[in-house]
């Protein structure tokens, strides 16, 4: 018995000791909690002053209603017990790759769900809280993330498709409602509206896909203000490029969409577009951003620019994960008067890609930018058919009409439907005399669209005219090529199309192209008529596969 006791008491020593031992280090990690700090932007700003693009003109770099410190605050218990040796032992699992290869890490037993998601967690405060390195890409976090991850992991993990949303962690820009947290659109005046789910995000969340948090935007998704940065919000500050901080533009308005992704601050994102606003970050940040036709996804509790052209549209850091965040996305929804069903897997459809053969519309002038011309090329040793075209460019006159009398229209549909209660505003008049009580705080930049929007007079016979002659005219721009050369797509750069794709409502998917000698991102833009999704994917990813441009930002590659 003696003999037994004495067992008894090592065994509950050693427990003791190493419990101790725990708590000890609990307390050692809350104690080195990194933290952010504000700090004198005075030179930083005075920096973006001798840039030559104006719109890089900063007034302010941090966001002064938001701490940054609240963005993590209800995860820092759980990064206690996360230290950064976990951290750089799974660095080598996750940072750059695609979704399939995650998922198989996690069903090989190497990585959890859970340990995916604290990874991006850690990964956001530790480059979020350094001044040198922030990218004000995040607005907020989900605090039942981590929680919503441990549930995921008690799953059978045999049953799980590696081209699947499950368990992966997505930033959704935050203009996209989403229950539990707050939707911003970047914007004061929007800075308590608790809401229900999008349609788009319940049928993430229905296929078990993690809702990290919220990413950060051009304020009212870039139609406020005239000439004013992109990616700047009053709620999340100035968003800026991983490949060149406060030098390069980050694009807009999808910008911390595009930031996060390039970063690698979560497996995937969405963002959203009217005319170039995924188009325009992605290729700023070499990331895949597709803008599918109007239609395949909806748009149904988010908040709104224009329903004639909005759509929101995955981001990620190569084809075959957009392929799977897409068919993610896809559904019809009854709310969505544009809405169609999509019964395309996106993922199988690009399996058997090829460039061979296949034709490209390549517009002459572009190919005085090296570039482009290095991709035209690559393009024809992968057996490509390059035909030269000369499209004649052409106004688009009344753009900008269908923009404010939709916003007019909508947006109230929008705070009546799907805002929360607290929301006082109910339209663009009290939106603009909110923002005109502290302008300073709210609108540094000015509100010239708003105001624009309140001015303009156009009628529902003079913009519904508008919108047939501009689709009309567009389409007739593309399709002139398109169908003279049976072409398979036209290529363009970043988003300089992404007007002409908005109003003849055709799908557009760029896929990193390389760099320039300063090392600003470039991307290849693919043009096709409408629902040609798979075809762009097809051809995207077999762009991608020859070329294999995208490169990891330095900074942030650790």
């Amino acid at each position: 018995m003696k003999n037994i006791s004495v067992i008894v008491l090592i065994i509950f020593l050693s427990f003791s000791c190493k419990k101790k031992e725990k708590e000890t280090k609990v307390v050692e990690e809350k104690q080195a909690r990194i933290t952010w700090q504000s700090y004198d932007e005075t030179q930083d700003l005075a920096a973006t002053q001798k840039l030559e693009q104006t719109r890089m003109h900063l007034k302010l770099v941090n966001s002064k209603v938001l701490d940054k410190n609240d963005i993590w605050k209800e995860l820092e218990p759980e990064l206690d017990y996360f230290p950064e040796e976990k951290y750089t032992l799974l660095r080598d699992l996750i940072l750059e790759k695609d979704i399939p290869t995650i998922q198989q890490s996690i069903i090989d037993g190497e990585l959890t769900y859970e340990e995916l998601t604290l990874f991006y967690i850690y990964r956001i405060r530790k480059y979020e809280s350094d001044n040198t390195l922030s990218l004000n890409g995040v607005i907020s976090l989900n605090p039942k993330v981590v929680d919503q991850a441990r549930a995921l992991d008690k799953i059978d993990k045999n049953t799980i498709d590696v081209n699947s949303i499950f368990g992966m962690p997505i930033l959704l820009k935050d203009n996209i409602n989403t229950k539990g947290m707050i939707t911003t659109g970047g914007a004061i005046a929007l800075q308590n509206n608790k809401t229900g789910n999008a349609f788009i995000t319940q049928k993430l969340l229905s296929q078990n896909a993690l809702i990290l948090g919220k990413a950060n935007l051009s304020e009212w998704a870039y139609f406020i203000c005239s000439g004013c940065p992109v990616g700047y919000s009053a709620i999340g500050g100035q968003t800026m490029n991983p490949y060149g901080r406060m030098i390069f533009e980050s694009g807009g308005s999808s910008s911390g969409s595009g930031v996060t992704v390039a970063a690698n601050f979560c497996v995937a994102a969405v963002g959203t577009e009217t005319s170039g606003s995924i188009l325009s970050p992605s290729s700023q940040n070499s990331v895949v951003g597709l803008k599918p036709t109007i239609g395949v996804l909806s748009r149904t509790g988010i908040v709104p620019i224009s329903s004639t052209l909005d759509t929101p549209g995955p981001m990620t850091k190569n084809v075959i994960d957009n392929a799977i965040l897409l068919n993610a996305l896809i559904g019809k929804d009854i709310s969505d008067d544009t809405s169609i069903e999509v019964k395309v897997n996106f993922v199988d459809s690009i399996k058997d890609a090829s460039l061979n053969k296949m034709r490209f519309g390549v517009i002459k002038e572009f190919l005085e930018d090296s570039i482009y011309n290095l991709a035209v090329e690559n393009l024809k040793k992968s057996g490509s058919e390059i035909i030269e075209i000369e499209p004649k460019q052409i106004p688009l006159p009344g753009f900008l009409s269908i923009l404010n009398i939709d916003m007019k229209n909508d947006l109230p549909k929008y705070l009546e439907n799907h805002a929360g209660d607290q929301v006082l505003i109910k339209n663009i008049e009290d939106a603009v005399a909110f923002n005109n009580k502290d302008t300073m705080l709210r609108i540094p930049y000015g509100q010239q669209l708003f105001e624009g929007i309140i001015a303009d007079s156009t009628s529902t016979e003079e913009l519904n005219t508008i919108k047939e002659n501009l689709k009309r005219d567009a389409r007739d721009y593309f399709d002139t090529s398109i169908d003279k050369h049976q072409l398979d797509a036209i290529l363009s750069i970043n988003n300089y199309h992404a007007g002409y794709a908005a109003v003849a409502k055709y799908p557009a998917l760029t896929v990193p192209m390389g760099y320039n000698e300063k090392g600003e991102p470039k991307g290849l833009t693919f043009i096709a008529k409408q629902y040609n999704e798979a075809k762009l994917l097809q051809l995207g990813y077999a762009y991608e596969q020859a070329t294999k441009e995208r490169k990891i930002p330095s900074k942030y590659a650790n």
